[in-house]
């Protein structure tokens, strides 16, 4: 298997990985380490996928699963097998793994500087601009500037056509505070070349040539975490969307498979 790690000065005792869709048993057009059970796939090959991962990493027992809706939402993890509907979950014990799965939409990992308070977060287009960033950060005891995150791979703004309410939505009042400037760049306009429409991961595609622009996920998400208070911010150097080899993209290939981002405390 291909396992991404998080380059990061995370505490020793935070555990990270991140999944490729490279060195699993799923077929064509989930191959091949695909981890989602909801986009199609054969149940028993899915299972045998997370065996593998779990064997690799030395994961702890019951990884929280979470049925994804694009929201700002967010559950402990608990080692109860059931999967809630959230767009991430936080931890403050060991041996407790918090889980999110993408294929364009961005992962968070975020940490504290102790090394006892953890979380993973699904953020698409609509939960950064719904405040999902910020809504994570309340879980932890720890402020802000003990906090740290790790972006991880998601569709760079190259490939990132969307429409002109997406934009509006991120220089709204309800996304940012101080930072117009930072978001608008964070935009520019599309030159229209581009078919991809403006869906996030299992929503319908929608091809309108008008008002289109190119978003920065990972500027986004940086101007966020910053506003929140969160200085330490890593990762954020993929495409999802260009490398076919290793990463599932849904805008690209539509019925595909899931990379797993996970998060625990050893």
């Amino acid at each position: 298997m291909d396992i991404l790690t998080p380059d990061w000065p995370a505490p020793v005792t935070v555990q990270s990985a991140i999944t490729t869709r490279v060195g699993g048993f799923s077929c064509k057009p989930w191959d091949s380490l695909n981890l989602a059970f909801h986009v199609g796939d054969a149940t028993q090959r899915v299972a045998q996928n997370w065996a593998q991962l779990a064997r690799q990493l030395k994961l702890p027992p019951s990884p929280q699963l979470l049925n994804q809706v694009h929201g700002t939402d967010l559950v402990e993890a608990l080692c109860e097998r059931q999967v809630p509907t959230a767009d991430g979950c936080f931890s403050h014990q060991r041996g407790q793994a918090c889980v999110v799965m993408t294929a364009d939409c961005l992962p968070i990992l975020l940490c504290n500087t102790a090394g006892n308070e953890v979380a993973a977060v699904h953020a698409g287009w609509r939960g950064l601009a719904a405040g999902i960033v910020s809504h994570a950060i309340s879980y932890f005891s720890s402020p802000p500037n003990q906090l740290m995150a790790y972006l991880g791979p998601a569709i760079s703004q190259k490939h990132f056509e969307v429409g002109a309410e997406v934009r509006q939505a991120f220089l709204s009042d309800s996304f940012h505070r101080n930072s117009t400037s930072k978001v608008t760049n964070c935009f520019s306009k599309s030159e229209g070349d581009s078919h991809e429409g403006d869906f996030c991961e299992g929503e319908p595609h929608v091809d309108s040539r008008a008002d289109k622009w190119m978003a920065d996920l990972y500027g986004l998400a940086r101007i966020a975490l910053n506003e929140a208070g969160v200085d330490q911010v890593y990762g954020g150097d993929f495409c999802t969307y260009e490398d076919t080899r290793r990463f599932y993209s849904y805008r690209r290939d539509g019925q595909t498979g899931r990379m797993a981002s996970l998060i625990w405390i050893s």
